[in-house]
């Protein structure tokens, strides 16, 4: 396993159930929307790649016939099986989002929520997930992005990492869109929204450290005027209150 796979198990399986918690994963209204796009049909086999706390599998599994939800991390996977024990078309497996263990054209749809920023090569995850989707099947996926502006890319994807170290890079919308026309992906829907995070509660999900916390800390309050702007940091002083992102959500379809 390489570096960035390690420090994804180890980050996530230090403490899964603030996943499961965790109100930017668990009460975002694109769950709701995430449902309605993909219009599922009870005969329908769905696979949710990287599933951390279970949120998207919980939301699609009364309107299909069987979810397959893999993570990466064992910890997390046994914490979410545990905490959605009575919803019993929902299957787990441990499973590398960039090498599915899955048969070609296995699946109606294909969902992935706030995960691929967690992924060292997300042009293979994409191939895969055109791999196991049937002609016409569906993929959705929910991410932050990058700005296309690659300096407010940069800063964001810094402080980031600093935060998280299993944090690999945000793309840009354009980047994605790249990766889906590269994989028979056709997109049917986007949209992209801010996503505001409270900052103590943010930067304390992933930090291990007040080191660490006062690097995030001081890298966002050094940013330049069009990087405070863009992202919306809110401070008083050298306390940070709040910060915004943007989130994109996908909708493609697979070329029959």
């Amino acid at each position: 396993m390489n570096d960035e796979k390690a420090k994804v198990r180890a980050q996530f399986s230090k403490n899964p159930q603030s996943y499961v918690e965790s109100i930017t994963h668990a009460k975002a209204d694109d769950l709701e929307k995430l449902v309605q796009w993909l219009s599922p049909e009870q005969s329908w086999v769905v696979l949710d790649v990287a599933t951390g706390g279970g949120h998207v599998a919980k939301h699609v599994s009364p309107y299909v016939k069987q979810v397959f939800s893999t993570d990466l991390t064992k910890e997390m996977l046994e914490n979410t099986s545990k905490n959605l024990k009575d919803l019993d078309n929902i299957f787990y497996v441990l499973a590398d989002a960039e090498e599915l263990p899955f048969l070609n054209h296995t699946f109606d749809a294909v969902t992935c929520r706030i995960a691929p920023h967690h992924f060292p090569h997300p042009s293979k995850f994409v191939s895969e997930v055109s791999r196991v989707l049937k002609p016409g099947g569906k993929m959705m996926l929910v991410d932050n992005v990058a700005p296309n502006d690659e300096n407010l890319a940069s800063y964001m994807n810094t402080f980031e990492q600093l935060r998280d170290y299993s944090h690999v890079k945000c793309l840009s919308t354009r980047e994605w869109k790249q990766l889906f026309d590269d994989n028979d992906l056709v997109m049917q829907k986007e949209e992209c929204r801010k996503k505001t995070y409270e900052y103590d509660s943010w930067v304390h999900r992933t930090t291990d450290t007040e080191e660490q916390q006062s690097k995030v800390r001081d890298f966002i309050l050094s940013g330049s005027k069009e990087q405070l702007h863009y992202f919306q940091i809110k401070k008083q002083g050298e306390c940070i209150h709040s910060l915004q992102i943007d989130e994109s959500m996908f909708l493609c379809e697979k070329n029959s």
